[in-house]
Order: structure tokens, then C-alpha cells, then sequence
């Protein structure tokens, strides 16, 4: 007898004890899992993947952990504070079906690989298709000598000093987006190998990936019939699989019933027996499956698209699709279960021979069409078996995959870089220099970098730099300003590195807090109001030049395209002191992203240390000639000018060098100790008629540099 199966294997599963009071489990299939974990105990079967899909894998190989230190800080004040991370090597298996290649990888939930091919995280990864020719990975052959496997014939990947620091130093939990074929899923590609090829003909529409873990041929088979229903034909040389959806333009007719006389037939009198089963036990309403656009999580999608009152019967199929196609499945798989629920018997004298197992018919008297699923030879006539066909095709109806919190997948981006030196703040230590490292990033998937001191031609380690500091340049240039008042109707437009950098106004009060303030060349500068102008570019009106002892960068103005620089938390402290390296000018910064390091100088080095420029000059002549210079001293440190208080030193002394002449090589010096220089009447009358023209200056000699000049008077 020739029969077609696959319609009743999947009603073969066992039932637990309460079927018969509860209807069962409610679930056939394959049993999903929401989150699937790399594991590593033996006698797993690694499972064959097909098309698309999200799988975790199996660890075949690992190294112990590796543990790295980082130390930062110990400069004077600040204590030194060593942190530890870790990495790891390891191969994981894939599948025991060669692969095409891999996409993207989730670790924790969160993308360890994009689509593109990188790694959000330190370490390099080899990919190994699975085919029986490559040679043992070259890590695993130097930790395992003449003992290392190749794992041919397995697909696996093998990570080498993966950085686990973003993991909470723990190997994550992973999963792997792999690609097996290149066309579509057909069964055939599904049953290659078992049985031939060139007599499978289902297609399997809409189905972008699926796993096998193992089983019975006929278990696999059973899964796919119940979203892709499958007709067999034992009867000739060889198995024949066919489309059980698939109905023909005309269909035969059945040769007329014919009666018999036995004992225990059926159909004495016409030949045909017709029956119905009743109830609702065991159609299918519900499918679980692997969404594609949820990130291979698992989906479901009921028939119709609404819950139904009773316990669900629930399909698990461990194939991806979207959630149109699955619902177009379980739609056709509920019709189609209810429309099978009636069969037919029917008894023929002769047969033609193209009336097989598997082939679409009408029954004489009856409506609609029939499927051969069965017949068998008898002294009486050939008994048919018959399952009435569905009208038409399934309902395809719009469906929703639901709400997925996806990971992005941000490209690293290539790291820029810019450092500076800050005036003291008046906190900590006036003598450790301010110095901070800007590295940013046009991107947002920006994962940080390693900052470097640049001395000679070796890169000293600072540590780490993760936060994106804002950077930019000027479109338009600044004037030269005396950087004495706030100038509202001074601007200067800018264009930021990145669309997601913003600027925004602040207050007189903000702005005497330090608020709003900016490195633009070698000037240091505060704004009032930001205005967006589209294209990364800002407006900012209302400029207080010259702040924090810049006031020389100032008077010499800033041309277009300058480095632009946004003082917040954003930047990293840097504490070259602890290396030995207090005279630093250079910082480099290597991100995962870079090729080779990339450089920056330090802007306004020594600014930390230098005093500020005196200022307020003032000169009087006495009635008999002798000249009085007198100014008013700053203070590194001293933001706010308190009342009733003189400005502290800040210095170990109070010095100032008076000069006349050049600055550089003054033609005349002096030294005092106070903010005031008395020049007698005939040394006065002599500096102005020998040096007429030239100008007088002072300049506060402070611990480790001297301060710009003031100008106090220019000899007529």
C-alpha cells in the first residue's frame, strides 16, 4: 500500500497523562527557547543550519583569562588608582553544515559585531567555513602543538584576546547571525544527502533560515509539513516528494464507484464512505517561530490574527520568517487542518495509471477536489483513500512582529583628537599641569580609545579616553580683541564635528561659573547664545575673549579653521607627571576603529603654570619729573574677585621684571618686589630722550614661568 504520511506524522507526538481532560500541551514541534546559550558539554549535537539564522554555538576550545592592569594617576595630590581587565581566547562551533560566511554577533543582547564586519570591542576573529580543507587556526596549533584539531567539517570562528572589560569581565552570553546558503531554502537543500535531490520539488516560500539538531529524518520531516504541507509517492522506483498546496489547472475524475458483496466492506451499496471528524482538538491556531525582523527572536503570530477561547494549540517551528509569512502559515495550516478533518473512501474496478498517490482529483457526485492519499489493491477493486482539499488559498492578512528593543548597529567610526593644557581652577595643586586629552568621534558608535604621550618616538600609555568631547572648527575668524568687557554683538560661526553635538545659551551667572567655554586655537573664550544653523553649523553671539590668561591669543585674533574645542566633563584629565612626563607636548590616541595612532599637540602648554597677565597699567609724573608705574597684579587660581580681600600670590614670592625694549631682549631691566616701578626724574628724562619710541613693560615672575607682558607706557 502506497500512502502518503507526512499529513499524520505530526499527530504521532505523545501526550502527556491529562490529554484527555486538558486537550494536551497545546504545542507541536521543535521546542523554541527565547534565549539560546553557548554551551560546551560534551555529547551536544551540533546542530545544521540552512539559510539565515541566529544560533548560539558550542565553546570547542578556550584559553584561561588574561588579566591586564592600568594604572593612572600617583602625581602629586592625587592618588594612583589601578584598574584590571581581562581577555580571552577561544573557538566556538557554529554548525555541522558548512557555512557561507557570518553577519552580525550579539553578546549580552548588545552587538559584539556589526554587520559590516566590526568588532565593537578589543580583539581579532577568524571565521573557518566548515569545509574540509583548511589548516588548524594558528593560535590553537601554537597553544596545542601536534595535538591541535582543524575542526574540519565544523563551522567555527575563533576569537583571539577577546577584551571581556564591557562584559563585566565574564565570557558573554553569544549568539551569531550565520549565513549556510546563498539562494533560496528549498526542501531539497533541507534533505540533501538523505534521499535524491532531482525527485524533491517543494518549494518553501518565505522561509529565510532554519536549524536542525538532530533527530529522525522523518521528525525534520514532520516539522516542515506542518507549515509546508508535503505529499509523498512511495509507488514507483523511488520517493517522490511534492507540494501538497499545489493544485492543478483541471483535475481528473475518479472512474465511477463500484459496489461489493463482502463481508465488513465498505461502501455496499455505492462504493463511497464519507467521514467527518468532529471538534476542534488538535487544530493548529497558534505558530512560534524565529523572526527576522526582531532580530531572529522568537515570534508569534495566531491564525487570524486573534486569540480563541479554550487552550491554543501552538506550532513551534524553528524557521525564520516575517511576520506576514507566518502569518499566511498558520492561517493556511488551521485551514488546511479543518478542511483534511474529511475523507472519503472510494472503490474503483480499474484505475489509470496516472491516478497515484499524491494526485488531485474529483470524485464523481461529490464537491470540490480530493487528494489521493493512499490506495490499495483488493480482490473486489482498488480502495482509494481520499482528504477533501481547501478552496482557494490561504488568507494573507498584514501582521505585526511586535516591539523589539534591537541593539543598533553603530559603525565604530575613526577617532579625532586634540589636548590642551587648562588654566588652574584654584582646586588641588598649582604646581601639577592641567593637561587633557579631547578624543571624539563623528560617530556614535564611537567605543573609546588608548591615549598615548608622545616622547620621541615612543607612545607612553595615559590610559583610556570613552567619552566623546566635542569638537569642531571656526568658519568664520576672530578679530583681534582686547579681551577687556563682554562684546554682545561679537560672533563667530563654527561647524562641530558631529549632527549629534549640540550647544546651547547660558546666562551672566552661567558664564561667570565657567560655563559656555570654548578653546578656539589658542584662545579661550565664553559665549552667550548658540544658534543652529543646519548642517553641524552654530552661530554664537555675545564673546568674552581672552579668558584664563589667553588674553596674547586674543590680541593676535584666531583665523577660520581652527581647532575648536568645547571645555567640559567631556575631556579626559591627563596625569603625565605620574609617567615622568611633565614636559609632554604630543597625545596620541589609538581607537579599534584607527589604523595607526592618531596625533595631536597640546595647545597652550605651560598655561597651568604661567602667571596671568598684570593689567589696570597706570603712570604719573611729579611736578619735578619722577615717573611712577604702577598695575595691578592677578593670581592663578583667583576666578572670582572677592571685596575687601587682596588677590592671593599664589606664588612662592612676588616678583616683577620691568623691561624696556623689546620683550624678548630687553635693552633695560629692572626687579621689584611690589606692583610699582619709581624711575627718578633723571633717569625718566634720560630713558626719553635716548630711547624714544620704545616701549616699558612688566611681566610677573612666577614659580615655573614668567607671565605675558603688560604694557605700561611707550617713552615719547
Amino acid at each position: 500500500m502506497a500512502t502518503l504520511v507526512f499529513t499524520a506524522i505530526g499527530g504521532l507526538v505523545g501526550r502527556e497523562i491529562d490529554a484527555g481532560l486538558f486537550g494536551g500541551p497545546g504545542r507541536q514541534g521543535p521546542r523554541l527557547t527565547d534565549l539560546k546559550l553557548t554551551t560546551s558539554s560534551y555529547g551536544t549535537a551540533i546542530p545544521r543550519h540552512f539559510g539565515a539564522m541566529r544560533v548560539p554555538g558550542t565553546l570547542i576550545w578556550a584559553t584561561d583569562m588574561v588579566e591586564h592592569s592600568n594604572t593612572q594617576g600617583g602625581g602629586k595630590g592625587s592618588p594612583t588608582v589601578t584598574t584590571y581587565s581581562y581577555s580571552i581566547s577561544m573557538a566556538i562551533a557554529l554548525s555541522s553544515r558548512p557555512l557561507v560566511g557570518i553577519g552580525r554577533i550579539w553578546a549580552d543582547g548588545t552587538l559584539l559585531r556589526g554587520a559590516e564586519g566590526d568588532l565593537k570591542t578589543g580583539g581579532q576573529m577568524r571565521f573557518y567555513s566548515g569545509h574540509g580543507d583548511h589548516a588548524p587556526d594558528p593560535l590553537i596549533a601554537s597553544a596545542e602543538g601536534s595535538y591541535c584539531p582543524a575542526f574540519r567539517g565544523t563551522a567555527h570562528v575563533v576569537f583571539e584576546d577577546l577584551d571581556l572589560s564591557p562584559y563585566g569581565n565574564r565570557i558573554p552570553t553569544l549568539n551569531f547571525e550565520v549565513f549556510a546558503d546563498t539562494g533560496p531554502l528549498t526542501l531539497a537543500t533541507l534533505l540533501q544527502g538523505a534521499i535524491a535531490t532531482d525527485h524533491i520539488t517543494r518549494p518553501l516560500p518565505g522561509l529565510a533560515g532554519f536549524s536542525h539538531e538532530g533527530g529522525a529524518l522523518g521528525d525534520l520531516a514532520a516539522t516542515i509539513d506542518s507549515l509546508y504541507p508535503l505529499a509523498c509517492d512511495t509507488a514507483g522506483q523511488s520517493l517522490r516528494i511534492m507540494d501538497a498546496d499545489a493544485q492543478p489547472d483541471t483535475a481528473p475524475e475518479l472512474p465511477p464507484a463500484a459496489i461489493t458483496a463482502e463481508e465488513g466492506g465498505y461502501g455496499q451499496c455505492d462504493g463511497v464512505m464519507r467521514q467527518r471528524r468532529t471538534g476542534e482538538q488538535g487544530l493548529p491556531i497558534a505558530l512560534r517561530y524565529f523572526d527576522r525582523e526582531r532580530d531572529y527572536l522568537t515570534g508569534m503570530q495566531r491564525a487570524d490574527g486573534r486569540a480563541r477561547p479554550g487552550r491554543e494549540h501552538t506550532l513551534e517551528f524553528p524557521g525564520a520568517l516575517d511576520a506576514a509569512e507566518a502569518r499566511l502559515r498558520i492561517n493556511h495550516a488551521a485551514t488546511r487542518a479543518g478542511w483534511i478533518r474529511e475523507t472519503m473512501s472510494w472503490r474503483a474496478v480499474e484505475l489509470d495509471p496516472m491516478l497515484g498517490p499524491g494526485t488531485v482529483v474529483h470524485a464523481p457526485g461529490h464537491a470540490g477536489l480530493w487528494r489521493i492519499t493512499g490506495w490499495e489493491w483488493r480482490d473486489h477493486g482498488v480502495e482509494l483513500e481520499l482528504a477533501r482539499l481547501p478552496y482557494g488559498p490561504a488568507r494573507a492578512q498584514a501582521a505585526d512582529p511586535g516591539r523589539a528593543l534591537v541593539p543598533p548597529d553603530l559603525p565604530l567610526g575613526t577617532t579625532d583628537l586634540a589636548a590642551c593644557e587648562l588654566p588652574w581652577d584654584g582646586s588641588g595643586t598649582s604646581h601639577a599641569p592641567r593637561l587633557y586629552a579631547a578624543p571624539s568621534s563623528a560617530s556614535t558608535g564611537w567605543r573609546g580609545a588608548q591615549l598615548f604621550a608622545v616622547q620621541d618616538s615612543a607612545l607612553i600609555p595615559l590610559g583610556t579616553g570613552n567619552r566623546r568631547a566635542v569638537l569642531g572648527e571656526n568658519l568664520t575668524a576672530l578679530p583681534s580683541s582686547t579681551a577687556h568687557v563682554l562684546d554682545r554683538t561679537a560672533s563667530v560661526t563654527v561647524r562641530l564635528l558631529a549632527s549629534d553635538f549640540a550647544l546651547s545659551s547660558a546666562t551672566a551667572e552661567s558664564l561667570a561659573a565657567g560655563a559656555n567655554t570654548l578653546l578656539i586655537g589658542g584662545e579661550l573664550l565664553q559665549f552667550v547664545r548658540a544658534s543652529a544653523l543646519g548642517n553641524r553649523e552654530w552661530r554664537l553671539d555675545g564673546l568674552l575673549r581672552g579668558r584664563g590668561g589667553t588674553e596674547a591669543a586674543a590680541r593676535h585674533g584666531q583665523t577660520s579653521g581652527s581647532r575648536v574645542m568645547l571645555i567640559d566633563h567631556r575631556l579626559t584629565p591627563l596625569d603625565p607627571a605620574s609617567a615622568g612626563l611633565s614636559d609632554v607636548s604630543q597625545i596620541a590616541a589609538l581607537g579599534l576603529a584607527d589604523s595607526a595612532p592618531i596625533l595631536a599637540p597640546v595647545a597652550n602648554r605651560g598655561l597651568t603654570q604661567k602667571p596671568l597677565t598684570p593689567v589696570h597699567p597706570h603712570i604719573s609724573i611729579a611736578a619735578d619729573g619722577t615717573m611712577l608705574l604702577r598695575w595691578t597684579r592677578r593670581a592663578r587660581g583667583a576666578v572670582a574677585w572677592a571685596d575687601h580681600v587682596d588677590v592671593p600670590l599664589n606664588e612662592e614670592s612676588e616678583t616683577y621684571i620691568v623691561g624696556l625694549g623689546p620683550v624678548d631682549t630687553p635693552i633695560l631691566r629692572w626687579e621689584t618686589g611690589t606692583p610699582a616701578l619709581t624711575l627718578d626724574a633723571p633717569i625718566a628724562a634720560a630713558l626719553a630722550t635716548d630711547h624714544a619710541g620704545q616701549p616699558i613693560w612688566v611681566r610677573q615672575l612666577g614659580r615655573f614661568a614668567q607671565s605675558d607682558p603688560l604694557l605700561l607706557i611707550t617713552l615719547a
